[in-house]
């Protein structure tokens, strides 16, 4: 099978599917290619406080279904599939699902989003949404006046830590090594939290296990080269050793960062455009520091403006030649 679009999406979480709205009601007739976790990260989470104009909270899945249907009722076609290769250096763009069908696209918006990392234990996937997140910023309101605890020694984990120092009634930083690698302002900051008592700090401990019950997390277990193992009561669980974009299909055809793909490149006058004209990205694959619904969606909807400005334009050239 192959098909021929004008837009075709990559991606169905926030960004993809914001993408495809915004693309619909432009009349572009966009393509989603759903990918193998259609609705994105959204769908691993249970309650989302944060989305605007959701009160009370929704459910991550249900939300998604929701972009799902607001989508197709503009016009955008969803398809069940996973891209496996793709061609970005001739035109139309060519692009290959993992059944063979072969799908050919003007412009490309590129919505794979990111990873988290996860230590890999059984326990930690098995409480994953139910007291495991990788993102205290989406979850950390469900654990006020309670006791958590961050897994990491960078950036990351250290500002994690902080964010929940604030809503925690304590929090517990547990890191493999006997330092953090954290930058110095912020480890500034983490120790002025731990000499208040809002944050104590486990060097040289690993998370060997995630306890709990039914009802969630009730605790984990350190494993530490020096002693026996310990178990820390927590109520949350927050693993914040990095993200992986997903970005293995594009490199090194597209330009990137870290790994997160490079926008702005190709032409200023489309801040969502890579590198290469016409292939666009958006949401958590080129987004390394917020990494949130909302900026997803925002990137998104910026992604097929500047599709549909790209397409305009190139049409009105192809007519004055």
């Amino acid at each position: 099978m192959t098909r021929h679009v004008k837009v075709l999406i990559l991606g169905s979480g926030p960004a993809g599917y914001t993408a495809a709205i915004y693309a619909a009601r432009a009349n572009l007739h966009p393509l989603v290619i759903a990918g193998d976790v259609p609705g994105g990260q959204l769908t691993t989470t249970t309650d989302v406080e944060n989305w605007p104009g959701t009160v009370p909270a929704v459910l991550g899945g249900v939300l998604m279904e929701e972009f799902d249907r607001h989508a197709r009722t503009f016009g955008a076609e969803v398809v069940q599939d996973v891209i496996v290769s793709v061609d970005f250096g001739r035109r139309p763009f060519v692009l290959t699902g993992e059944f063979g069908a072969v799908y050919r696209a003007d412009t490309v918006i590129l919505c794979t989003g990111a990873t988290a990392r996860s230590i890999g234990l059984p326990s930690e996937a098995a409480f994953r949404g139910r007291g495991v997140s990788g993102c205290a910023t989406c979850d950390g309101f469900f654990y006020k006046d309670q006791e958590c605890c961050v897994i990491g020694g960078g950036n990351t984990a250290v500002e994690e830590a902080l964010f929940l120092s604030n809503i925690a009634s304590r929090v517990h930083l547990v890191h493999r090594r006997d330092r953090f690698r954290a930058e110095p302002a912020l480890l500034d900051r983490l120790h002025a939290r731990v000499a208040e008592g809002r944050v104590a700090l486990h060097l040289s401990r690993e998370m060997d296990e995630v306890l709990g019950d039914d009802r969630g997390v009730t605790a984990v277990r350190l494993r530490r080269a020096d002693g026996p193992p310990e178990t820390l009561p927590v109520s949350g669980v927050f693993v914040a050793i990095g993200h992986d974009p997903n970005t293995a299909l594009f490199v090194p055809a597209l330009a990137h960062r870290d790994g997160y793909l490079q926008t702005g490149l190709a032409d200023p006058a489309y801040p969502m455009m890579t590198n290469v004209p016409g292939v666009f990205a958006a949401g958590d694959v080129q987004d390394s520091l917020y990494r949130q619904a909302v900026t997803s969606a925002g990137s998104g909807c910026m992604a097929a403006l500047d599709a549909r400005r790209f397409l305009e334009l190139t049409a009105a050239a192809v007519a004055a030649e």
